[in-house]
């Protein structure tokens, strides 16, 4: 029981930290165009995670049973998965650097379940789970980010050049409101049921190793046989990913807010519309999609419609290198974590 009130602390502070890491999603473009000031920015993006995790289970049940064999999942693995992503995710932040939370806890997942298999990779769901759910999306999101966001960038030039830049500006002041709510709704839907799936397959894993059976009548609510997320379980998810975008993350949204590409409000309004449909529909399909990786494309293909040359391609590469090394950091830190404590 100890165990798992520490694995439970230990997902609301990943879900906390992703609550801050991933504020820049939603709100570095409607910040940086001046649209709303930063405490209006977060207030905003808070509100709208926690209805965005209020909506569905869909990603909780691939984080939980899609990805690995449970099995082989004990409640030390599911801690050192968390410590695994956490770890990442604090580094990354420190260096200013939109890594993807999604990934930092799948690939702590993966690297911990390997090591409590003894070295078998056998556990990872390759076929059904991590390559169509997560590596194939981890290539193809960014690149839909991009040319969506070019996209609908190019369209609104056409539509809108009649118009005078004043008009424009003041338009899209106004429509960015509505999609800077959309990509933080969207977000709230995919990432903080990333965590609900943690926290689930704890509690299953729990039940199946009668680590509750001698609690009390009171504790019933954490018995559960079969794989489900809990509504309790759902609402404190909801509120740690809220409460952890309320603290802002200021050092990520500088990077993508005004570092990658110099950004005014239609600009802003295409990167946010492109990124919220995106992950939207990968919410709907249970994908555990890396949020970050798509609105900075986005992003990315926005601001090269603008004008190529205007993308800071340094700074791109070096999200691009966070990217790259998140999967296997975070699959070495867990594997290493989970070692230890066997």
């Amino acid at each position: 029981m100890v165990l798992f009130i520490i694995v439970v602390l230990a997902a609301i502070a990943f879900e906390y930290i992703n609550g801050f890491h991933d504020a820049a999603n939603a709100i570095a473009t409607v910040v940086s165009t001046k649209v709303l000031t930063p405490r209006q920015a977060i207030a905003l993006a808070a509100f709208f995670n926690l209805t965005g995790a209020l909506m569905g289970t869909a990603v909780a049940s691939t984080i939980g049973k899609g990805i690995v064999d449970t099995k082989v999942i004990s409640m030390t693995t599911v801690l050192c998965a968390l410590l695994g992503a956490i770890i990442w995710n604090l580094m990354t932040w420190w260096m200013g650097l939109p890594s993807s939370s999604s990934h930092a806890l799948i690939g702590g997942l993966c690297g911990a379940a390997v090591a409590s298999a003894k070295g078998d990779w056998s556990v990872l769901k390759w076929n059904t789970g991590l390559m169509p759910k997560v590596v194939v999306p981890m290539f193809t999101s960014p690149v839909i980010g991009f040319l969506l966001g070019a996209l609908l960038m190019a369209l609104l030039f056409a539509v809108l050049r009649p118009f005078t830049p004043h008009l424009v500006q003041k338009i899209f002041g106004k429509a960015q409101l509505i999609s800077a709510a959309w990509m933080a709704h969207s977000h709230g839907t995919n990432d903080a049921q990333k965590t609900m799936g943690i926290i689930a397959l704890a509690l299953f894993t729990g039940t199946k190793s009668g680590a509750f059976k001698d609690l009390p009548p009171m504790f019933n609510f954490l018995h559960t046989p079969d794989f489900v997320v809990a509504k309790w379980v759902i609402f404190l998810c909801a509120a740690t990913m809220a409460a952890g975008t309320a603290a802002g993350g200021w050092r990520i949204i500088r990077t993508l807010g005004h570092k990658m590409v110099k950004l005014q409000p239609v600009h802003g309004f295409a990167a946010e519309t492109s990124a919220a449909l995106i992950i939207q529909v990968a919410s709907n399909y249970g994908i555990p999609l890396s949020t970050t990786h798509v609105i900075s494309t986005s992003i990315m293909g926005v601001g090269a419609v603008k004008r190529f040359s205007g993308v800071k391609w340094s700074v791109v590469e070096r999200i691009v290198w966070a990217w790259i090394l998140t999967l296997p950091a975070t699959g070495l830190i867990g594997y290493v974590l989970a070692r230890l404590m066997q």
